[in-house]
């Protein structure tokens, strides 16, 4: 895929995250997309709002800007979006939110159990787990998703400790719908815990669940 198309998918995932619920009343939101092996492209301005097809960057998995101007807001973020693209061969995007729910737990500090059948759609079985604390793009925090991403490999998202969330997809639209999920499973996680929690699923739930769609496929 061209870097120009490329370009076009990660402004479409913009505005369908736009047109959802999941933001907050800021609308605060970085993406990127992989564009080679060692390379991605990542919006440039700190609001994505002002995205367009020339605001974008491609930046090497150092962090490091090869072509196109980066605003400071954004080149805090850099280090974040290239640590996963390290880290994980599969990611071939990465969003960042502040999704009020999934923001609550990282507020709180508590990963989001896997308990949402639509999270296991994505592989998503184990919990979404929380990243330390570090200010945004520090090393503290870079490490944080870097230890997330070795102890498991199959997770579609992190909690960044008192600050928001990071998802990652095997394609664009595949993010935007992870994000959605996370949301939506730390939103019914909040509103099970008034009537006594969420239960667990039973043993082999992520087995039947891909059964399930593999079927639906033949």
């Amino acid at each position: 895929m061209s870097n120009q198309s490329i370009v076009k998918e990660l402004l479409g995932l913009r505005d369908r995250v736009f047109n959802s619920s999941i933001l907050t009343p800021s609308k605060h939101l970085n993406l990127s997309g992989r564009a080679s092996d060692t390379t991605f492209l990542i919006g440039t301005r700190g609001s994505a709002v002002d995205l367009n097809e020339s605001t974008f960057a491609l930046v090497n998995l150092d962090a490091e800007v090869i072509e196109g101007d980066v605003d400071p807001t954004t080149s805090e973020i850099l280090t974040m979006h290239a640590a996963v693209y390290k880290n994980l061969n599969s990611a071939k995007c990465v969003l960042h939110t502040h999704s009020p729910n999934a923001t609550a737990f990282a507020l709180a500090h508590k990963e989001i159990p896997s308990r949402y059948e639509a999270l296991l759609r994505f592989g998503q079985a184990s919990p979404v787990p929380v990243a330390q604390w570090g200010p945004r793009g520090s090393k503290e925090s870079v490490e944080g998703i870097e230890q997330a991403l070795v102890k498991d490999e199959n997770i579609k998202g992190v909690l960044l400790a008192n600050h928001g969330v990071l998802v990652f997809g095997s394609s664009i639209p595949e993010t935007a719908s992870i994000a959605f999920a996370i949301e939506e499973a730390a939103t019914a996680e909040l509103a099970a815990s008034s009537i006594g929690g969420g239960v667990d699923f039973p043993e082999g739930a992520l087995d039947a669940v891909r059964e399930s769609i593999a079927r639906a496929r033949r």
